[in-house]
């Protein structure tokens, strides 16, 4: 019998461990604001839990799908309560990652390239899964989202219809594309995970950033416990706002329609996405032309990509000039009253207004330019 030996403290692994979470060189001056990347982390391990079980009591199917949702809530045990925290945990998710973007572009950040890049990728799939998701149900607004959305991909050229049919399996949204709608699903939190590691991977090679952008290594404690404690305050406040939405008002960001099966015949009044799609929705509404709605739709997260292309290494500390503060807060200010556009109906005068937002949501890439020129030049 053999006798049970510990790992030694000079193990590969346990140095691993040690060098990434306990002994990491972390600047003593980062805030509060960088506790999000663990609340991201936490939030998509909730997420893929509740999903996993969610999956036991789901059917993917046209006729099943809505009962079997309404079975998880009304017959399973605690099915209310795991169905309620994976809806709910979806809006927390893109809140948390809204609050890590704008925290990323007033401190600059972005100057980290390959976290940067990386995290844009992360955005871009998490946005693909939030919206597979919303699918399943397959109420009301889960059906003609799908349909909208789907539609869009019509503006290629040449291949735009083919492509739309390919995508639904059929000549119209189906079981074929509820299906593969739920396949992806299931799939792509672990393409996240792994998408996630990379990330981290990335950002542990550079170092995180600080909040006056300057890097220096005289200045920097161990992770642990100075910055552990801070990722458990962190958690415990990601916790009370989502049970207490759970548990106070847990279709608070829900759409009412939604509680409606799914008809093909009957096209609801307002057709909308979740609030976190909102914005992009705004701005592809706003541009009469469908082609260009499509490509203002995609350029509205994929033109962050740019930003550590147009700044150079002299803008160290240029958050705290007063112009690019304008620009900045009237660039969040933007992304709010898109996100609230997004939801108005068609009509006069909100039509107008998406269109004057959008413009201002895209021209702060150009004025940002400019102003960090200027305080190039104010530094000299």
């Amino acid at each position: 019998m053999k006798k049970f030996i510990p790992m030694k403290l000079h193990h590969p692994l346990f140095k691993i461990l040690t060098s990434s979470l306990i002994k990491l060189p972390t600047p003593s001056t980062i805030s509060f604001w960088w506790n999000m990347g663990s609340i991201l982390g936490i939030c998509l391990i909730t997420q893929i839990i509740t999903g996993l079980l969610l999956t036991m009591h789901y059917t993917p199917h046209i006729d099943l799908a809505f009962y079997s949702v309404n079975h998880i809530y009304r017959n399973t045990n605690m099915g209310w309560f795991t169905r309620s925290m994976h809806a709910n945990g979806a809006s927390m998710f893109f809140m948390f990652m809204y609050l890590h973007i704008g925290r990323n572009l007033y401190y600059n950040s972005y100057m980290l390239i390959m976290p940067w890049l990386t995290g844009i990728i992360i955005l871009f799939l998490l946005m693909a899964t939030a919206f597979m998701g919303y699918v399943l149900p397959w109420g009301q607004m889960s059906f003609w989202g799908a349909t909208v959305i789907t539609n869009l991909f019509s503006v290629i050229p040449y291949l735009g219809t083919d492509i739309v049919q390919w995508i639904w399996g059929s000549f119209a949204i189906s079981n074929a594309t509820l299906n593969r709608f739920f396949m992806l699903h299931f799939l792509l939190p672990f393409i996240l995970l792994f998408m996630m590691m990379i990330h981290l991977m990335f950002l542990h090679t550079t170092g995180s950033s600080n909040p006056i952008n300057i890097n220096y290594n005289i200045d920097k404690i161990p992770f642990h416990p100075y910055f552990t404690y801070k990722d458990f305050l962190g958690f415990f406040f990601y916790l009370v706002i989502l049970l207490s939405l759970m548990f106070w008002n847990p279709y608070l960001l829900s759409d009412p329609d939604n509680f409606i099966l799914a008809n093909p015949l009957v096209t609801p009044i307002h057709i909308q996405p979740e609030w976190y799609f909102l914005f992009a929705y705004a701005i592809l509404r706003s541009i009469p032309n469908k082609l260009g709605g499509v490509i203002g739709l995609i350029m509205s997260i994929l033109i962050f990509i740019i930003k550590p292309f147009i700044f150079n290494k002299i803008i160290k500390g240029n958050q705290f000039f007063f112009l690019n503060k304008i620009l900045l807060f009237n660039f969040f200010n933007n992304f709010i009253m898109l996100t609230w556009l997004g939801a108005c109906p068609v009509e006069t005068p909100y039509v107008q207004l998406s269109q004057i937002f959008t413009f201002t949501y895209f021209t702060y890439f150009m004025l940002i330019f400019y102003s960090s020129l200027l305080w190039n030049k104010f530094l000299k």
